[in-house]
């Protein structure tokens, strides 16, 4: 069994105000999302000796992590700024755990905030995503982002038979379980037919298949599984991690149906000594509606290519069989950019803390958590559970 196994714990978990918020920079965010966990740990900011953060697309700075320490008046000997994209949040809480168990901190506090929507203006947003793709083989073509993944939805329904509604079933779930959720972005119920007569994006990914444009910051505090023992909130364990990368651009992608997530997804279970049928519920990757098909399959939940059934049968809206993304997720939660799989595991230390109120999933003990950066590029899981095991 790794060293890391059960070894440490969220103690502190805490979510800004999400969606348009133009009275905060990106900056402000992170350091109220910080200083908000560090109230929930019961931890005074003094006693911080590791911080990890992720640079911010509208405020970017050279030294992030050290700038947020500088603003917090903290001196830690474990800080560094990652940029995994949205695969970020959980392949850093590896590093960070690690850190722990070696002695290198003693309490590390993760933070990650933007604002895109407040802090970009919409040709700025363009240009960057413009840029994205390989500028010989890729960026002549004049591709999107809502492009590329619209090639992995085209290829799983050409090999598979995969429809457009089984996509915006998905898109529903998170909407059903954003209407349970008073700080979600976007709250009114959709349907299916909604999803299909939103404007095309990019064939055959509509509006309603897209995640969204927010601003938003989240935090967690983690500490030894000894030292969380002492602290006032129930410590929610990190039981199981894991990784993957296969490709930065998409044209060298092995199979645009089959991702490392499935690699990454049986670290996390080795690790954590549980298999898909274990888990409770599941905070998969949104980014669009094809991604977390995709993930269903290569994480176990479901054989490849069946994915869409699944969705449809199965359930993974509120009461499903696999409840996805209990706040709503990238598609109807919020969606700041890099950070946007934080406000995913700080739902999570609520579901198994027992306190997500209205969108409670009943006796959750074990979560699994995934996010991927690029375009189903680098992936990093992760497996949470309410006792040590």
């Amino acid at each position: 069994m790794s060293p890391l196994h059960g070894s440490v714990a969220i103690v502190g978990a805490a979510d800004t105000r999400v969606g348009v918020v133009p009275d905060r920079t990106a900056t402000e965010l992170c350091i109220e999302s910080i200083l908000l966990a560090l109230a929930d740990a019961g931890i005074n900011k003094d006693e911080v000796d590791g911080l990890v953060t992720c640079n911010s697309m509208a405020q970017p700075m050279l030294y992030h992590a050290e700038a947020i320490a500088e603003y917090l008046n903290i001196a830690p000997r474990y800080c560094f700024a990652a940029g995994a994209g949205g695969g970020t949040t959980f392949a850093v809480l590896q590093h960070a755990a690690s850190a722990i168990v070696t002695g290198m901190a003693d309490v590390v506090v993760i933070a990650m905030a933007d604002s895109l929507r407040s802090g970009l203006t919409r040709d700025q947003a363009m240009l960057m995503q413009s840029a994205t793709g390989h500028p010989q083989y890729e960026q002549p073509y004049v591709p999107t982002v809502p492009a590329y993944y619209a090639l992995i939805a085209q290829a799983h329904m050409a090999r598979y038979g995969t429809r457009p509604e089984h996509f915006a079933e998905i898109a529903v779930a998170c909407r059903a379980h954003a209407a349970r959720n008073p700080a979600a972005q976007m709250r009114d119920p959709i349907s299916v037919d909604d999803v299909l007569n939103s404007r095309m994006i990019a064939d055959p990914l509509h509006l309603l298949d897209c995640s969204l444009v927010s601003d938003g910051g989240a935090a967690i505090i983690l500490v030894s599984a000894e030292r969380a023992r002492d602290l006032p909130q129930p410590p929610v364990y990190v039981l199981g991690m894991g990784e993957g990368h296969g490709h930065e651009h998409i044209s060298q992608a092995r199979d645009l149906t089959t991702s490392t997530a499935r690699e990454s997804g049986q670290g996390a279970y080795a690790m954590a000594g549980l298999r898909p049928a274990d888990m409770d519920f599941a905070q998969l990757y949104d980014c669009f509606t094809p991604t977390v098909l995709v993930e269903l399959e290569d994480l176990g939940f479901c054989a490849k290519g069946e994915g869409g059934a699944f969705v449809t049968d199965a359930g993974i809206g509120p009461g499903g069989q696999l409840p996805v993304n209990t706040h709503g997720g990238l598609l109807s939660h919020c969606h700041p950019g890099n950070p946007g799989s934080m406000f995913a595991l700080t739902e999570s230390v609520w579901q198994l803390r027992g306190t997500a109120g209205e969108r409670q999933v009943t006796n959750a003990r074990y979560g699994l958590l995934h996010a991927q950066g690029g375009i189903m590029s680098s992936h990093s899981t992760l497996i949470l559970g309410r006792e040590p095991r």
